[in-house]
């Protein structure tokens, strides 16, 4: 798939009177914009789960929970690394007159980096509830916690999206 083809062009009378460039930089900003604040939700949970070893009950963890806990570790460092993969992607493509190029893999890696941080909420809560309530509780909440986020992250937008389709956003 051609990346410059997976960018919707420019809507008649959609209320901007800007170039096609313009409309790009306005794309990227935009794209880093909700990569920062994908940004702090990732750290705080990267954050909380990498102090979690040093706490005494750690010890206390079954082989499922030190499983998920380890799993969650590498998806939160995953995330963080796609979350840098724009700007090193601005980096080595500066000046190349590629911004069509950059929204396009910007706009890819958000939406995985999305789905990297519906994963560490839903694990985490997983691993709170098995740990203090039960694994009984823990598969309860982290399941519920999926659906919610799915429907949130995934289902909400495509609902929007088709009742808006042909109209401004």
């Amino acid at each position: 798939m051609n990346p410059e083809k997976s960018i919707e062009a420019p809507r008649a009378g959609d209320g901007r009177h800007e170039t096609r460039d313009e409309q790009l930089d306005r794309n990227w900003s935009e794209l880093l914009q909700e990569l920062r604040v994908m940004q702090t939700g990732v750290q705080i949970i990267a954050g909380f789960l990498l102090t979690l070893p040093f706490q005494q009950r750690f010890t206390t963890l079954d082989t499922p929970q030190r499983g998920v806990f380890l799993f969650l570790v590498v998806v939160s460092a995953v995330a963080t690394a796609l979350m840098l993969a724009p700007v090193s992607l601005h980096r080595r493509l500066f000046r190349h007159h590629v911004r069509e190029t950059l929204v396009a893999s910007g706009d890819r890696i958000v939406k995985i980096v999305l789905g990297c941080v519906a994963l560490l909420i839903a694990g985490t809560g997983w691993l709170v509830f098995s740990v203090v309530v039960g694994p009984t509780a823990g598969n309860a909440a982290g399941a519920a916690l999926l659906a919610v986020i799915i429907l949130l992250l995934l289902v909400f937008p495509l609902v929007v999206g088709r009742r808006h389709r042909g109209r401004d956003l």
